[in-house]
């Protein structure tokens, strides 16, 4: 494993960079990218900022309203909407690029994708940056998009990597240095550590890498679980073994809404993702797939995020089940819950064709 060379691509601010490639004259304003809720007005989020807005405290995920506010100074400030099909023709070019670079090529959303290189670099890591070099070239001369680009023996650091030195960034981390690059950052740039995590950390006195490799697994399987504490164990010492896997683009079909209220009542908030269910089914139905694994998530009233989800023994297209699994995974989600519920998503995922389960399915 450790003589790998991956590459990780990350599109600079990409919503709001599609935006200023459509009107270059935006490139001078801070401009945000809006989620506007059905509610109206300035309700919703933001869903990217360009660095022109970041200046003045402007990211992701902050209501619009506050957003406005940190710019109500800035007269030129522009807020737009999302225009999901405009960004989703200029990632496919861009992966088009990135795919014909790479001897392996996996997808991990609109914005960003992993490159194992290793034979068509030989294994040479100056090979390898000029590769690199050339991919952000070619993406800049053919859609005027600039990317930032980590590269490591693993995914783990190339995703820590791309963050490095972003805009525009190109960071190369050799084998040699992953401890010491590691051993730089602070707890949260390790990526599965959010504040939560951190604070639980602060709370058994660890603030830093170096602090967090005194700590032996044993006690981090105890604290977290077994594979989330095998993973930070593995992650501070800049290990991680998963190999990149070519897998599509569209892994998943999922719908989001936004609710009439904000509230954490489980026979309002069950009414409302049976009705999502309905909506995922007719896309699976339509698309002609089976689902092996099921998700859910609540946007909460201060804009976090909570997740459940779940894999199902067989691949199944059964409405009924789809709301079944959707109502028991709402329950455990609602056991713990203190903040009220603004949004909700359904997803289904792990996808198989239907004509290819037909012998499987009619057995079960």
């Amino acid at each position: 494993m450790e003589n790998r060379i991956v590459f990780h691509i990350d599109f600079d601010y990409f919503y709001a960079q599609c935006e200023e490639i459509r009107n270059p004259s935006l490139k001078i304003k801070p401009v945000c990218v809006c989620v506007f809720s059905d509610r109206g007005g300035d309700s919703g989020a933001i869903a990217t900022a360009n660095y022109n807005a970041r200046k003045f405290g402007v990211k992701s995920g902050l209501p619009i309203s506050f957003a406005k506010n940190k710019l109500k100074e800035q007269k030129e400030a522009v807020f737009l909407p999302v225009d999901f099909d405009f960004y989703k023709k200029i990632s496919q070019k861009g992966m088009e690029i990135m795919e014909k670079n790479a001897d392996i090529f996996e997808v991990v959303g609109k914005d960003e994708a992993y490159l194992d290189v290793t034979k068509r670099t030989n294994g040479d890591w100056v090979e390898a940056k000029n590769l690199a070099q050339k991919i952000k070239k070619e993406i800049k001369d053919n859609l005027n998009l600039t990317c930032s680009i980590g590269i490591s023996p693993n995914k783990l650091i190339s995703k820590i990597a791309s963050d490095f030195k972003k805009p525009d960034g190109l960071t190369l981390v050799l084998p040699e240095k992953a401890t010491e690059f590691v051993e730089q950052l602070k707890i949260e740039d390790i990526p599965g550590i959010g504040k939560k995590t951190t604070e639980k950390f602060s709370q058994m006195n660890y603030y830093t890498i170096k602090d967090l490799k005194e700590v032996d697994v044993f006690a981090l399987n105890k604290k977290f679980g077994r594979k989330i504490g095998t993973y930070l164990f593995n992650a501070v010492r800049g290990i991680h073994d998963e190999p990149v896997k070519e897998r599509e683009s569209n892994l998943q079909y999922s719908k989001i809404m936004t609710l009439k209220k904000d509230s954490i009542e489980l026979d309002f908030l069950l009414e409302n993702f049976k009705l999502l269910c309905i909506e995922v089914y007719q896309i699976v139905l339509q698309k002609n797939k089976m689902f092996k694994s099921i998700g859910i998530q609540l946007i909460q009233s201060d804009l976090s995020n909570k997740t459940k989800s779940k894999m199902l023994k067989n691949p199944i297209l059964n409405l009924e089940e789809l709301q079944k699994n959707v109502e028991e995974l709402l329950k455990g989600a609602l056991q713990e819950q203190k903040i009220t519920v603004r949004r909700i998503g359904v997803k289904v995922y792990d996808l198989s064709d239907v004509q290819d389960q037909n012998n499987i399915t009619s057995y079960f």
